[in-house]
């Protein structure tokens, strides 16, 4: 369940839009349940703001915040020709300004689990993943030393 709906989510961020940009937002922001690994994504053709509906429900509001204000400095760098793009010296400028993150946090949902550690006979490194590995075909990057399994998580 969406904590709110897209008229909502327009309105926040028209007003995080004048309160940290000192400009108004113009356009539309909707929802997009497609969008699996990050917060949200500006489309510059469109102008639009999609935003994960699963960050609206399963994060605090900081989060939620810091990816409509990472968002909000893609659509006015772009509207003003500068530098939008996540490389662009301006797009970085304008994050430190406003206080953005350059990346969001995952969703708790969406953590994987390390279910199965594996040591090396030798050096004693241990290595987690989330797949069993054949132990017959890979070694220790390190010291290329025989892996036995540890335990499974």
């Amino acid at each position: 369940m969406i904590q709110m709906d897209e008229t909502e989510l327009n309105t926040r961020i028209n007003a995080l839009s004048l309160q940290y940009f000192n400009k108004p937002f113009m356009d539309k922001a909707v929802y997009n349940n497609r969008l699996r690994t990050t917060g949200g994504r500006y489309i510059p053709s469109k102008r639009t703001i999609e935003v994960n509906p699963k960050y609206a429900e399963e994060t605090n509001d900081d989060n939620l915040s810091g990816i409509l204000k990472h968002e909000l400095c893609h659509y006015h760098l772009h509207i003003e020709g500068k530098g939008y793009k996540h490389g662009d010296k301006d797009f970085k400028e304008l994050l430190k300004k406003t206080g953005a993150p350059r990346y969001c946090t995952p969703l708790p949902s969406a953590e994987r689990q390390l279910k199965h550690k594996y040591r090396c006979k030798q050096c004693g490194r241990v290595y987690e993943r989330i797949r069993r590995i054949n132990l017959q075909k890979y070694r220790c990057g390190q010291c290329k030393g025989e892996l036995l399994y540890a335990q499974k998580a």
